[in-house]
């Protein structure tokens, strides 16, 4: 699976960038914009690494830095506005693991959390990803439907075996964004920032890439995996 970022940003401009990079380079996310929701789903979703703003309503980023090294070492990387070294020397000495000035580059902040994870032994992402009956290799760009019976039509046996999707290049990236939170809901913003190179397309674009790719999958016998959420966007199931 995936290594899940919790971000505790209360500035949604800034959460968005940094959740758009994120689940651009692999990454599974999940949004808060306060210190107390923070620490109220940190035992629940157990990120592998917490992205901190300081400067939050209620309890901020350092009484929530302060409480997540009492409950255990799950990395934390601080993003603030803060830029005084006692600052700085102040984050590292309560626990985190990395401290990051705004305005900030989030190309260099998702290379730092990649770095933090190495450091830590949290796997970013995996080669081939697995949703349901669905095989997706990163690497070698071939998805499949396990067991979807068109092996039997060769004469193979195991009902295992798989044949490959035959998909556009924006058709695979599509397919792979979304497998990598599975039931998350995407909009159509956030699949164009992802999967579209440009970033200029029109929805409708996205609307015509999906229904391609749900009907590749029917066929193969994944009939219903993609869903519309009517006023959103879309959602690959894992079941």
């Amino acid at each position: 699976m995936n290594a899940l970022i919790l971000i505790a940003e209360d500035e949604p401009e800034i959460a968005e960038i940094l959740d758009a990079y994120l689940t651009r380079e692999g990454y599974r996310t999940y949004q808060v914009n306060n210190g107390q929701s923070a620490l109220d789903v940190q035992p629940l979703l157990k990120p592998d690494l917490v992205l901190l703003d300081i400067k939050m309503p209620g309890k901020d980023g350092w009484e929530v830095l302060a409480e997540l090294r009492r409950r255990g070492d799950t990395p934390v990387v601080i993003v603030t506005a803060l830029d005084q070294d006692i600052d700085r020397l102040q984050g590292l000495r309560i626990g985190a693991d990395d401290y990051v000035v705004k305005p900030f580059n989030p190309v260099e902040v998702v290379a730092r959390i990649g770095a933090v994870l190495r450091r830590t032994g949290v796997s970013r992402t995996e080669a081939v990803l697995r949703v349901g009956r669905l095989e997706i290799d990163t690497q070698s760009y071939v998805a499949s439907v396990r067991g979807s019976g068109a092996g039997s039509e060769r004469g193979r046996t195991d009902k295992n075996s798989g044949e490959p999707l035959v998909l556009t290049l924006t058709e695979f990236r599509l397919l792979a964004h979304m497998a990598k939170s599975p039931n998350r809901v995407f909009t159509r913003s956030e699949l164009i920032d992802a999967c579209l190179p440009g970033g200029d397309a029109l929805e409708r674009t996205v609307d015509s890439h999906v229904s391609n790719l749900r009907k590749k999958l029917d066929k193969a016998g994944a009939a219903d995996m993609i869903t519309v959420v009517r006023g959103v966007g879309y959602r690959l199931a894992d079941a």
